[in-house]
């Protein structure tokens, strides 16, 4: 059993945070909305192995407070799944200052289809206890040339299959071409 932590957990990673308790492993949830809290702990077949935090991963100190709190209560985290908007970086310092003293903490950082283009700085500041993974997200190319947004479902598996492959990058859906991106 592994103790993960996973970030944006109740939307459209929802279905992962139920695979990983499904799986045994103890999750601690960090959301936003109390209604998308309680649709997952409801849906939990074993929601003594979750632990939901309604933390704003914006307000720095209140995220770091939360996860020191999780990790004395359930042990370190092993494992972080992360979807998180914007690139303000003190997310990301408060989130590593809470797992500073923990090695080997393996890392999948969940990226939309931009992260395609843009280079990204999050590794430039990954700290030597982390093993950092990615998950970027593109989108679908339909049978009639149209295209669409990856559904929560496609996500999720997509996520599940990179836990699962251990790789250091998974592509779910396609970027290319470009311009038909939706």
């Amino acid at each position: 059993m592994k103790h993960w932590l996973v970030i944006g957990g109740t939307g459209m990673l929802k279905d992962v945070s139920v695979w990983l308790i499904n799986e045994g492993n103890h999750i601690t949830v960090i959301g936003r909305q109390q209604k998308k809290m309680q649709n997952l702990i409801n849906e939990a077949k074993n929601a003594s192995k979750l632990t939901p935090l309604l933390v704003d991963y914006t307000n720095y100190n209140n995220l770091k407070t939360a996860l020191i709190k999780s990790q004395e209560t359930h042990v370190s985290f092993d494992c972080i799944i992360a979807w998180i908007h914007g690139s303000d970086t003190r997310i990301w310092e408060s989130l590593f200052q809470a797992v500073s003293n923990t090695k080997n903490v393996i890392l999948y950082h969940i990226k939309g289809s931009s992260s395609y283009l843009n280079n990204d700085s999050t590794k430039s500041y990954i700290p030597s206890n982390i093993i950092y993974r990615e998950v970027k997200l593109g989108f679908i190319i339909e049978d009639n040339n149209t295209s669409r947004w990856l559904t929560n479902s496609e996500i999720a598996q997509g996520t599940i299959d990179a836990i699962k492959q251990e790789i250091p990058e998974k592509h779910v859906g396609v970027f290319e071409p470009w311009n038909l991106r939706p």
